[in-house]
Order: C-alpha cells, then structure tokens, then sequence
C-alpha cells in the first residue's frame, strides 16, 4: 500500500496535470463570438478558380490556425483575406458585416479578387483598428462616414475599386492617419482637410474629384502627394511652399492655375509631374534644378527657360509659352548625355546655339519644332508633337507685342 505521503504527491500531481491543461485550453479557444464572426465571413466569400485559400478553414479545428488569421489570446486580432502571393486568383462574394464583430482586430486586408458590394458599416465597430485595405476589387457604394469612428486608424486603403460618392469630412478629421489610398475610383466632390500631424501618403489620382485647395488643407508631413486625373482647380502655390518633405508630387491632368512657385525645385522630390493644367507665369527656380524628372508641359507658362534646368534628366516644357534662347548650358548637358530628354517644341523660342553638325547621343532626345527659328538640325520628336516644323510668323509677332505690352 502507498503511504500517505506518496498519494499526496500522485493527487498534486495530478492537479498541477489538470491546472495547466485547463491553462492551455483557456488560451487556445477562440472567443464564441469570434468564432461564430469567422463562419459568416466565410460563408459569403468563395475561393475564385485556381485558389486554395480557403481550403485550411476546417471549423472543427483551432480557427486561429487558419490561413490568414492572427490571434492574440482568444480573440482574432489580423484578417488578411486571401493569397498574397503576387498573381494568385484572389476571392469572390461579398464582404459580411459579421467582421464588425471581431472586436480585438487591428488589421484587416483583403487581397485583389472579385469582392463586390459595399464597405460594411460595421467596420466602423472595430475601434482597434490600425490598418484597413480593401484593394483591387469591385467593392462600390460610398465610404462610409462612419469610418471616422476609428481614430486610431492608421493606413487607409479603398484604391483601384467602385467607389462612389465623396470622401467623408469624418475621415479627415482621422488624428492618426499616414496613408490614404484612394485611387482609381469613382468618387466626386471636394477634397475635406486632413488633419494628421503624421499622414505621409496621400494619392487620390483617377477620380472625378472637384474644388480647391485652402493653404492649410494638407499637413506639412506629407512626401508623396498624387492628385492626377481629376478635375481639381484654382491655385496651390501657397499650399506647395508648405510641403517641404515632398518626394513626389503629381498635380497632371486637372485645372490649377496660378504660378509654380520657384521654392518648390528645392524640395527633395524625386518626380515632379504638373503637365496639362492652366500654371502661368514665369519660372524661376531658386537653385540648380537636381529633380530627376520635371515635367511642365501643356501649360501656360512663359518667359525665358532658366538654366538652372540645366542639371535635370528629364525635362518636358513643350505646349507652353517661353520664348528667348534656349540656354546653352541645357545644350551642352544635352550634348554630353546628361539630359537624356528635352522636349522644347510648340513654344515661341527663337534660337538655340548648337552646330548644325552636332550629333545627338542616342540616348538622348531633343524636340525643338513648332518654335520661332528655323531648325538648326533635323531630329526626331512625338508623333503629337505634328508636323509643322516652324510656329507661322505671325503668330511669333503677335506673341512677342503682347510681352512688350
């Protein structure tokens, strides 16, 4: 027979055995309410042909274990929807408001597919969350306003959907947001200010997006700033002079106006994109130009060309109004292959000091036509760029009265 002592031992044994089992399960089952989240998130989405995303949520097992989702303890606390892997086939179906139930969660993405309808309200529940991105497929509807309830949303991702509507005063007013993606959509309207002391990213490109700019509508934080392809005005020379960390700027194809202001060439910028709006007037960089790429083209800019654009590797003042010599430090750049293009044509330039004879270096290009010279040599230029090789002469008149006056 077994001495006291020794049972004693066996039974704390056998406690201790049952403490940590019970620990471990504690840890290791999901919250029912997350659970019961998970199945209605899967019922309504569907793996498109060619994806196996789905084939590891077996609701008999640990859900916390299945593909795309991160558990903290007993609650889901990252969602990412699909494959990542680049080129996989992505999910259909719609996105169920059950997700407003996983209250721990923080992340939430979706990978590109054919999710259609809208952005569940409910997101709006998930007060955790940092980074929401629901990209590349066909969710439509509007933003909802309600989004301006997740205040510590960091990362804000809707790009290359259906979108609808404008963007939300509410989600402006986010006091943690760094990046807003909301490109290649549908969405109308003005601009609301951002307010983010932190917001870095902002592209908004690809939409029917309206109005102005006040100058203290964006924060000084941001470094990459892309508005392209909407249908924006009036001037932003008093906002630019302010968003001095700019990498890289794209205000093409809309409607501002105004002077570029020569400050803006200083700034750390990488590509500068600002062809084919309604800028006037002069420019006058402060220093030498060292932006890779400038592109000014299709505007309405005029007086003589600076050659502190001399140092650029890329540069696009075609369909303005300069007029004046071309610069020959941009020639002697041109001629040494440090400027690799020059597209000059459809001003009112009325000379260039280079040697009929010189050869341009075949990775260079140079367009000079439709000025107010005859070509000093022959080079090849855009198919857009036409045929006419000189501006009429009567229009080289008119155009240089018109600056006397």
């Amino acid at each position: 027979m077994m001495g006291f002592a020794e049972v004693t031992k066996i039974e704390s044994l056998l406690i201790f055995f049952l403490l940590v089992q019970f620990s471990f399960l504690s840890h290791s089952i999901l919250d029912p309410i997350d659970f019961l989240a998970l199945q209605s998130i899967r019922k309504s989405l569907n793996d498109l042909p060619g994806s196996n995303y789905f084939a590891s949520w077996d609701f008999t097992t640990d859900p916390c274990n299945f593909a795309g989702v991160y558990c903290d303890g007993d609650n889901v606390i990252a969602l990412n929807l699909g494959d990542p892997r680049a080129g996989s086939p992505g999910l259909s179906g719609r996105l169920d408001p059950a997700i407003g139930k996983l209250s721990a969660l923080a992340e939430f993405t979706v990978v590109p597919g054919r999710i259609i309808g809208p952005l569940p309200e409910t997101l709006s529940q998930l007060k955790n969350l940092r980074f929401l991105a629901v990209s590349r497929n066909f969710i439509s509807g509007q933003i909802p306003a309600t989004l301006g309830q997740l205040r510590g949303l960091k990362t804000l991702d809707l790009s290359f959907n259906q979108l609808t509507g404008s963007i939300p005063w509410s989600v402006g007013a986010l006091p943690a947001l760094s990046n807003v993606i909301l490109c290649h959509n549908r969405l109308s309207g003005p601009v609301p200010p951002f307010v983010s002391p932190i917001l870095t990213r902002l592209d908004l490109k690809q939409n029917g997006l309206s109005g102005s700019f006040s100058p203290t509508s964006l924060p000084p934080s941001l470094q990459y700033l892309s508005l392209s392809w909407n249908r924006f005005n009036g001037p932003v020379d008093r906002l630019l002079i302010r968003l001095k960390q700019l990498n890289y700027l794209d205000l093409s194809l809309n409607q501002f106006t105004g002077c570029i202001p020569g400050i803006l060439f200083t700034f750390p910028i990488n590509n500068l994109q600002l062809q084919r709006n309604l800028f006037s007037g002069p420019v006058l960089p402060f220093n030498q130009v060292t932006i890779p790429t400038v592109d000014l083209s299709y505007n309405r800019l005029y007086g003589e060309i600076s050659p502190l654009f001399s140092t650029v590797q890329n540069l696009y003042l075609n369909n303005n109004r300069f007029m004046g010599q071309v610069p020959n430090s941009l020639v002697d750049r041109l001629l040494s292959a440090t400027i690799q293009i020059l597209y000059l044509q459809h001003n009112y330039l009325t000379g260039i000091n280079i040697n009929p004879t010189a050869e341009i270096p075949l990775s260079s290009s140079l367009c000079l036509q439709y000025n107010c010279m005859v070509l000093p040599l022959q080079t090849p230029c855009p198919l857009k760029a036409g045929k006419q090789k000189t501006r009429p002469t009567d229009q080289c008149i008119e155009w240089k009265g018109k600056t006397r006056n």
